[in-house]
């Protein structure tokens, strides 16, 4: 049995939890997400949810801490939010956004115009004499994550000079250059 299966999820004030059959539905101040859960038991007594296999088979056992988490991280969104913020490294690296629309200049012979979804809300901070920074902030890690990945993909960093675009606090690892 999973050891983080075992463990109950809290609901925090604000938040509701709704088990329809397979389908958990959260509801908080910043948005309604629904999970699908196949084969897991899902229950909620005492301002928690508490997760339970069905029957002991490996396919159920993988899943059980799977569940538990997708189901936290739907509590923890509703409530409090996700927040992934990306630094630009690299000369000319530039970043900026009117509403939903997210410019980046990355070095290419155009910039790159990435229209985000309208649960993702974009922030670009620009200071002079440091990296751009862009500050993306959901209560859908799934979809925060895959969109900062997204943006990731247009200049990963590289490993010589460390241009590209990384996660804030990302640690690279750095290789030597020529020796001569």
């Amino acid at each position: 049995m999973s050891r983080i299966g075992k463990s109950p999820v809290n609901i925090p004030d604000g938040v509701t939890v709704t088990i329809d059959g397979d389908n958990v539905v959260v509801k908080g101040k910043l948005g309604e997400l629904t999970q699908e859960v196949k084969d897991i038991a899902v229950k909620q007594e005492d301002g928690q949810i508490i997760l339970e296999t069905k029957e002991e088979s490996k396919d159920q056992r993988a899943k059980h801490g799977l569940y538990r988490t997708l189901i936290n991280n739907m509590v923890i969104g509703v409530s409090e939010g996700f927040t992934k913020e990306l630094e630009l490294v690299g000369v000319g690296y530039r970043a900026s956004n009117q509403g939903q629309k997210l410019d980046l200049a990355l070095g290419f012979s155009h910039n790159i115009v990435l229209e985000l979804a309208p649960e993702v809300k974009v922030e670009t901070i620009s200071e002079k004499g440091k990296n751009p920074i862009i500050k993306l902030t959901s209560y859908d890690k799934q979809l925060v994550g895959q969109v900062a990945a997204k943006i990731r993909s247009f200049r990963k960093p590289e490993p010589y000079k460390g241009k590209g675009i990384k996660f804030v606090g990302e640690q690279l690892r750095r290789k030597a250059g020529k020796s001569a």
